[in-house]
């Protein structure tokens, strides 16, 4: 029987301990083992990705590597640029690969991409092999217990999966590798893998810009500068990072380990009452960056959290606050992407109740996306005030020094605490600029060092009302939530460095002190920090109007008024004083079926572009 020729495929799991797909791979007893990465164009070029995750991503594919190498000097991460449906069978073919083996993942692109993947495989007579590892359950497993869908209520979540098969014991890492092969390329050509259809779109030219280059270089060949397969540079991408926030396996696990020493700390842990203020050091273990790639595997930290509740002599937290609770969150919101089409944007999301924000995401008369460049050019066009209140969001102008402070953070760092994503989460969409949570998700996209597809659109369904929770009368204050945990204003001092000179006192209101204590400040508001975009008394109450008109009429993205671009107007009847329609008027015969049609594919052929809302918002 001819010996398997393995190509294990990393992804999402950049690390070498408890990693369940890594030790499938070395059971299948490999005559040789290639250790991939497919270096991919439609994350460099397709995503909104910032140089911060780009640097920890870096880090944690050298960390591997290196490790790789410890084990077997002949071995290392093999980093292969192009797409994977063009490299990987290239790979197989010029390797000789029979088994082809990879971590499970559950989101919309690599779903789609893997199932390429596993065809392409099936056709060129090479095995797949997928397993569990980025998550504790498996999506699928959930989806099934719940006869099809998924709770949308964390209690009853929790019930469900309490009916399941305990995750399982982690396992350690392996203490050999098996050798590559040889790793010729002779019958590849550059043109094989050009990218040139990805660049022309480069979503992420603007951080290339800053980094003074006038384009991404990691695809000038297939094996790197050098040949040799090694990781790519910032300087390849043409970025230049500003956190201090670093990726890799080991210093995921320094940072693991230096948490749970404190046993006391991790019993009692109570996410809630950490503070969003603090920031050197976090109030939390901030390794949601390392378990989104992977470099900290949810089992081991699940179990030794389960280890140190049973022998701690403090009472230990119980879920959803407690650290197990926050590992559930991110079991829950994975079930929900996975049972969800359509899951991170409003069109099509039948968990998403559809609110009439302003900005949202533009289809053309075929029901496709528009492109960013196209998008943009349109909100600029055709909602110019709430086009630049998002900006001056996005770029921590807003006037709001706890705002401003937080969405300059993340920027300059790649994280902010939870409770700071939930204060400027509902300052963007119900509590003031009412804006959709689409576009505060790209931001996040761009920014957020730890950024999951699952866990960022579910989180801003979440925080925006939309789906999850409904308490959307509960408003944070933009002026004075931060002061709770810090009246010093430490953060916005720190971020808002203009500030400094404010006392406590108006540190987190600047606007309320006097011409002659701003200019005691140095900063003079108006002048050397904006005036604010909105009067936040004046915008929550209109922002809760709409949203109480939007839970009236009870729609979803998946409702054919959604679909075929007359849900603005039906929405608008249930504000106060207007004739609330029926359910059926409104929609023609024809406009109706075709809306049915739609609703199967989320807004396909023949839907029109999602109106939005005529209500004037004010010069406040």
């Amino acid at each position: 029987m001819t010996k398997a020729r393995v190509l294990y495929w990393f992804r999402t799991d950049l690390r070498l301990h408890d990693s369940p797909a890594l030790a499938a791979a070395l059971k299948l007893n490999p005559e040789v083992f290639y250790p991939v990465w497919t270096w991919d164009p439609h994350y460099v070029y397709s995503q909104q990705v910032g140089p911060n995750r780009w640097q920890f991503l870096l880090d944690s594919m050298k960390d591997v590597s290196e490790s790789l190498t410890e084990l077997n000097s002949d071995s290392q991460l093999f980093v292969v640029r192009g797409p994977p449906a063009t490299v990987l069978p290239a790979l197989w073919k010029e390797w000789g690969i029979t088994d082809i083996v990879w971590e499970k993942d559950d989101d919309s692109y690599t779903a789609e991409r893997d199932a390429t993947i596993s065809s392409l495989a099936e056709k060129a007579g090479v095995k797949v092999h997928v397993v569990l590892g980025h998550t504790l359950y498996d999506s699928a497993e959930i989806i099934k217990a719940g006869k099809g869908s998924v709770p949308q209520s964390y209690q009853a979540f929790r019930k469900l999966v309490d009916k399941l098969p305990k995750p399982s014991l982690p396992i350690p890492p392996p203490t050999s590798l098996p050798s590559p092969g040889p790793t010729t390329l002779t019958k590849w050509k550059r043109s094989d893998h050009a990218v040139d259809p990805w660049r022309l779109n480069d979503l992420n030219r603007e951080w290339r810009e800053e980094g003074s280059t006038e384009r991404d270089l990691s695809f000038e060949s297939f094996a790197g500068p050098e040949g040799d397969f090694a990781v790519p540079t910032m300087e390849e991408l043409g970025m230049v990072a500003t956190s201090e926030i670093r990726g890799g396996e080991r210093r995921a696990l320094q940072r693991f380990e230096e948490w749970m020493d404190d046993n006391e700390k991790v019993a009692e842990f109570k996410k809630p009452q950490t503070s969003p203020a603090a920031f050197e050091p976090p109030s939390t273990t901030q390794l949601s960056p390392h378990l989104k790639f992977g470099t900290l595997s949810p089992r081991t930290f699940y179990h030794r959290v389960l280890t140190i509740n049973r022998t701690s002599s403090s009472t230990p937290s119980e879920p959803p606050e407690s650290l197990i609770g926050q590992l559930l969150w991110r079991e829950f919101f994975h079930a929900q992407q996975a049972a969800t089409p359509f899951f991170t944007r409003i069109r099509g999301n039948k968990v998403s109740r559809y609110i009439s924000w302003a900005l949202q995401t533009r289809y053309d008369e075929e029901g496709e996306m528009l492109s960013h460049e196209e998008m943009e050019k349109a909100f600029e066009r055709e909602e110019p005030e709430a086009w630049e209140r998002f900006k001056a969001w996005k770029e921590g102008r807003t006037g709001f020094p706890w705002i401003d402070a937080l969405m300059r953070q993340v920027r300059e760092t790649g994280w902010m605490h939870h409770l700071g994503r939930h204060s400027v989460a509902c300052f963007l969409t119900r509590g003031q600029l009412y804006v959709s949570w689409e576009r505060g998700a790209e931001v996040f996209d761009r920014y957020l060092i730890d950024w999951d597809p699952a866990l960022n659109s579910a989180n801003w369904q979440w925080l925006s009302a939309s789906a999850f929770f409904h308490s959307f009368y509960r408003v944070y204050s933009p002026a004075t939530y931060g002061q709770k945990s810090d009246p010093t204003g430490a953060l916005i001092r720190r971020f808002c460095p203009e500030l400094a000179g404010f006392s406590d006192k108006h540190i987190y209101t600047p606007w309320s002190a006097s011409k002659k204590e701003q200019e005691q400040a140095g900063c003079v508001i108006g002048e050397d920090y904006p005036e604010r975009i909105v009067d936040e008394k004046e915008a929550k109450e209109k922002c809760l109007k709409l949203m109480k008109a939007a839970y009236d009429a009870k729609l979803h993205g998946d409702d054919p008024r959604v679909l075929d671009g007359t849900a603005d107007e039906y929405l608008e009847s249930f504000l106060p004083g207007k004739v609330k329609p029926t359910r059926e008027e409104g929609i023609s015969k024809d406009g109706k079926r075709k809306a049915q049609d739609d609703s199967k594919a989320g807004g396909g052929k023949g839907s029109k572009k999602a109106k939005q809302t005529t209500l004037d918002f004010g010069k406040d």
